[in-house]
């Protein structure tokens, strides 16, 4: 089944405005998607008539919002398979996630002299709180390798970067930046052969491909809603339940407790020992139906157009004069180089423009593109550069989008 493209382009408003009198062409999706009507309308009618703090009420509205929540927990359950709800964790968003995990899992698993591996192509997201770490508590970030054109520098195999005071490994699924694929299970199972866990950031494969917590074995994945068609200010930790029943409490407040008094405070059982305060319950309702949307579309239908669309624009950027992609190159024969895949991003440079300038004039043109480092210097430094333009798709976008993007690059490489 293919994806309706016109029929799901009417389930977004926001596609059919202008801006500076041309039509929007939306190519930013990698920061943030834009939302479907039946999740705006879900939060809307939860505020409407369902609005009650969860958990604590034993009144009609609060129980009726509790089973939202709860619901919702459930829809994420499946969506990647975990074995119980009680392994979903409802957090702000992917940061506060491996935030949560970089605080707790130093605090209890690991001591100074311990590493934690990344890679050079991760976001800030997942090496500053590594690094807040390390200032505290005196464990080490090394960073794994990689290529001049994005892979893993290991082939998939990380076993040589791995040193007997490896504590944990934590890698991204999709390079934000690259679209690099990296093998996580590959990567998971040499990790645990060692006994050492391994946390996925998900923030750039949730939207646009099947995960599976149990296949691949993981012992931690964040993502956020606000990149998958939900709303901001709600995302997922999926933690292992041996392990999140290793870990502390990573806030103190209401909702996280069992019993509370001045000589000893007790806490909640899972999920909630990790969910201090009130939850944006409203949120969780609106991921649940950002999720059941994606489902309806279909998952494979959706990688397989934006595979397609990937491509597609790869093979007209290649054409223009003087223009650079960054990441996996796709060829005739090797349109997926295995095992390293290209997802839903295309990063690139035009010789003698500075990226912030074509963004910039792009926008002009109604286009709206990413500029600048994209929360990666790392990245950057690693391959020598400021920055990049950043094209990133959704399952709402067209190659006639991707021809007015060429279209708009060739005019402001002609008036420079």
């Amino acid at each position: 089944m293919n994806i309706d493209i016109e029929k799901v382009r009417k389930d977004f408003p926001i596609l059919q405005r202008e801006v500076y009198g041309k039509p929007l062409v939306y190519l930013d999706n990698a920061a943030t998607t834009q939302k479907p009507l039946c999740v705006l309308d879900a939060m809307r009618e939860e505020y409407l008539n369902v609005n009650a703090n969860v958990h604590r009420g034993v009144h009609y509205l609060s129980q009726q919002a509790t089973d939202l929540h709860e619901a919702a927990r459930e829809t994420v359950r499946a969506f990647i398979n975990a074995r119980k709800t009680e392994e979903v964790v409802f957090t702000r968003g992917t940061t506060e996630a491996i935030n949560l995990v970089a605080a707790t899992f130093c605090q209890s698993q690991m001591k100074a002299g311990d590493e934690v591996l990344v890679t050079d192509m991760e976001h800030h997201s997942n090496i500053v709180p590594w690094q807040l770490q390390a200032r505290q508590r005196g464990i080490v970030v090394r960073h794994l390798p990689i290529t001049d054109d994005g892979r893993l520098a290991c082939c998939g195999s990380a076993t040589t970067y791995l040193t007997e005071k490896t504590r944990l490994v934590s890698i991204a699924h999709v390079s934000n930046v690259l679209g690099t694929v990296n093998p996580v299970a590959d990567i998971v199972r040499q990790c645990h052969e060692r006994g050492i866990p391994v946390l996925i950031d998900a923030a750039q494969s949730a939207p646009h491909m099947r995960i599976d917590v149990q296949q691949t074995d993981c012992d931690f994945l964040a993502f956020s809603g606000h990149k998958m068609y939900g709303p901001t200010g709600i995302g997922v930790l999926y933690g292992k339940e041996e392990w999140l029943d290793r870990l502390p409490p990573y806030q103190g407040g209401g909702e996280m407790i069992d019993r509370v008094s001045w000589e000893q405070t007790t806490f909640e059982r899972l999920p909630f020992k990790f969910e201090a305060g009130t939850p944006d319950y409203v949120a969780t309702h609106g991921l649940a139906t950002a999720i059941k949307y994606i489902l309806s579309i279909g998952l494979d239908n959706i990688e397989a157009h934006e595979k397609a669309l990937t491509r597609y624009a790869m093979e007209q950027l290649q054409a223009i004069d003087g223009l650079t992609i960054y990441g996996p190159k796709l060829s005739p024969a090797t349109p997926h180089p295995s095992p390293f895949t290209k997802e839903a991003v295309v990063s690139f440079n035009v010789e003698g423009i500075h990226h912030l300038d074509i963004g910039t004039l792009l926008d002009r043109l109604g286009i709206a593109v990413r500029t600048g480092h994209h929360c990666a210097q790392p990245l950057m430094t690693r391959l020598g550069i400021q920055g990049t333009v950043r094209a990133s798709f959704a399952m709402y976008n067209t190659k006639e989008e991707v021809d007015a993007l060429v279209q708009g690059l060739r005019r402001v490489i002609q008036m420079f």
